[in-house]
């Protein structure tokens, strides 16, 4: 789930009313489901009518684990988020293989494998007796009952380089993106048809090529989209990139200018695909600070993240920031890079890398303090960054001003998004930890040590919880375990 690594070789990437919309449109019905990456249309990561809460929470212990057995990469073997319909689970891997596991007991249903590298976040949603996924460059579809494929729909090409986000299915449409890298990339967001693959639209999130094509490259998602009732589709864009710059063209001099509509929350009609509004976070983006996270929707308002740890929040309808909060460390990380090098925090594997979650008049924010070394005129490897150097932490907000509720810290990095059962908030960290927090005040009720580091996301549905740990270490097993309460 490396933000801004995705593809094999490159080190320029391009880095990298809620209840009455849950479920809206996916399938599968039921409050005891999560069969979106994010849970619902509207991206809360709030499980609707789960049945564990802070009285039951230590009571979770293991109920059944599904071995991951394919050789890890970069970012270990798996970094998605489980969907769970009615009866079956489904994962896919980080070589975009695909399973599916009974609810009940987590025996292997079917398979379909693409042995395809894809160092995430991808994943999956499952709608209308389909599972819809991709691999590093084709979208499909596949039956919910058996696996077979459906369509496929190759969405790659020169300028646009990777697919690593997954799916959300609305109203007869599947939403996917591929994202850009130099030289000359512009990652665009796609409309498909969600019964035959057919692209129905295509918006590309790059406003105009790039005056430097051969240097330049961007945009694009690796975070789901959210939908709201009016058929609004809400995005969080990547960044520019070489984030830094070379001595010849320093401080990203090779994108000048804002370089629209790069770490942008855009906002879409759903159905063409034409853009209704945007507002940029962060122009010019020199440091990798993509504002990728999942927008959730909550009332009118809309609110994202990214690497940047700043989370702001927008009125939906006026198209106006209404506050804008700092999470974690923050360290020479606005304006010009100096030619010497400086710590910069958050760095490029800092900030708020994964989604948040959002309930009960709070927004849970996980985020990680790792800082790096940047200069206007380096360009830093990504895979040169040690993320179990930085440690992590969940933030609580109040969801109508942005206020601090309380800060949980964590002696490793928080790469396992926010989710919300009742009055207990989830997470996990680099370490394999799994967290149960009290929503109110972040207290830790309940914790637990997976047999693998995490840098994939726990969902909620009904009375279970699942989470996948897929980061390789002395004796690790990477493998999705389902937990409840006994």
């Amino acid at each position: 789930m490396w933000p801004s690594i995705r593809a094999r070789g490159v080190q320029l990437a391009a880095a990298s009313a809620v209840a009455g919309s849950l479920l809206t449109g996916c399938g599968g019905g039921g409050a005891a489901v999560w069969t979106l990456p994010n849970g619902d249309l509207a991206g809360t990561r709030a499980a609707a009518g789960s049945r564990i809460d802070a009285g039951n929470v230590g009571k979770l212990r293991v109920r059944w684990r599904f071995r991951f057995t394919a050789k890890p990469g970069f970012s270990g073997i798996f970094a998605s988020n489980p969907v769970v319909d009615d009866d079956t689970v489904y994962v896919q891997d980080l070589r975009s293989n695909v399973f599916a596991l009974d609810r009940a007991t987590g025996a292997l249903r079917w398979t379909r494998r693409y042995d395809a590298r894809n160092d995430g976040p991808n994943g999956l949603a499952v709608a209308d007796g389909r599972v819809y996924g991709a691999t590093d460059s084709d979208a499909f579809a596949l039956t919910a009952e058996t696996g077979r494929e459906l369509w496929r729909r190759h969405l790659t090409s020169v300028q646009e380089q990777f697919v690593d986000v997954a799916p959300v299915a609305w109203k007869g449409l599947v939403f996917l993106s591929t994202v850009g890298y130099p030289p000359s990339g512009r990652g665009a967001i796609y409309g498909l048809d969600a019964a035959t693959g057919a692209v129905r639209w295509k918006f590309v999130t790059i406003e105009r090529p790039w005056r430097r094509p051969r240097q330049a490259g961007g945009g694009g998602l690796w975070y789901p989209v959210s939908v709201d009732s009016a058929g609004r589709l809400y995005a969080g864009n990547s960044n520019p990139a070489p984030w830094g710059g070379t001595p010849e063209l320093p401080n990203g001099a090779s994108f000048p200018g804002a370089a629209l509509y790069t770490d942008s929350l855009l906002v879409l009609d759903a159905r063409s695909g034409r853009l209704l509004w945007y507002d940029q976070v962060t122009p010019h983006d020199v440091r990798d600070h993509d504002f990728q996270a999942t927008p959730m929707l909550v009332g009118s308002m809309v609110i994202g993240a990214g690497k940047g740890g700043r989370v702001v929040a927008w009125d939906r309808d006026g198209r106006r920031r209404l506050w804008t909060a700092t999470v974690g460390l923050h360290r020479k990380d606005r304006g010009p890079l100096p030619r010497n090098k400086v710590s910069v925090c958050p760095g490029l594997l800092g900030g708020v890398e994964t989604p948040m979650a959002v309930a009960n008049g709070r927004v849970f924010v996980p985020a990680v303090d790792l800082c790096v070394q940047e200069s206007a005129i380096t360009t830093p490897r990504l895979d040169s960054v040690d993320p179990a150097r930085g440690t992590g932490l969940l933030a609580s907000l109040d969801v109508s001003t942005g206020k601090r509720l309380w800060t949980r810290r964590f002696p490793s990095p928080d790469f396992g998004c926010a989710t919300v059962a009742n009055d207990v908030v989830f997470t996990s960290t680099f370490d394999g930890t799994l967290y149960g927090l009290a929503a109110d005040d972040g207290r830790v009720l309940w914790q637990t040590k997976l047999r693998a580091g995490v840098n994939a996301c726990p969902a909620v549905a009904g009375k279970q919880l699942f989470v996948g740990a897929g980061i390789p270490r002395e004796g690790s097993v990477a493998e999705l375990v389902a937990l409840e309460p006994v």
